[in-house]
């Protein structure tokens, strides 16, 4: 749910954090309100502060996932989350999650000039309206991410990787944040 750049992958490492994303979703029924129990979170980053989620277990529901700082204002680089979905919403705290992202050490290959990782974590989710009035629990969200790197093609690195934290990768893939834990009204 977050966008992540205080490092050289970290810019690659979508924390934006809790947002789910899928395409084509019926809507969940108005007439069932969730049960406590476990909760699968699929997220899909978007470009900037807003993404995609879907939920599925003991809460079947979609909508999005907006990225805010700790005063609730929109910011992709956000360690709060809104999540408005089709019967409520509630908050997501994620910073243990982007302690861990921000520490990620990435594998780098400098043969091939490129580099991945993934990163696991905890968020927690309160402040819930709607359906999710009283939601409380915490999900162990994971992400992964990769990229190819440019290589230098002048001066005495000509032919090495650029991996310093100006370069722009070549390619990346940052990934969609995939999760599941226990939650309670």
């Amino acid at each position: 749910m977050y966008n992540r750049s205080k490092s050289l992958i970290g810019g690659l490492v979508m924390a934006s954090t809790v947002a789910l994303g899928a395409a084509g979703v019926a809507p969940a029924s108005a007439s069932t309100a969730p049960a406590s129990g476990t909760v699968h979170v699929w997220v899909t980053p978007g470009k900037g502060a807003v993404d995609q989620i879907v939920l599925t277990g003991a809460i079947g529901d979609y909508g999005t996932a907006t990225s805010e700082d700790k005063d609730g204002t929109v910011n992709a680089n956000g360690s709060y989350v809104k999540i408005k979905l089709q019967e409520g919403s509630f908050m997501v705290n994620a910073v243990k999650f982007d302690q861990v992202l921000n520490k990620l050490q990435p594998t780098i290959n400098l043969t091939s000039c490129t580099a991945w990782g993934s990163g696991s974590g905890p968020v927690t989710l309160y402040d819930g309206s709607g359906s999710y009035a009283g939601i409380s629990g915490t999900i162990t969200m994971t992400t992964s991410f990769a990229a190819v790197f440019p290589r230098y093609t002048t001066g005495t690195k000509k032919g090495q990787c650029n991996t310093s934290n100006n370069a722009q990768p070549l390619a990346s893939f940052n990934g969609n944040l995939t999760g599941s834990g226990v939650v309670s009204f």
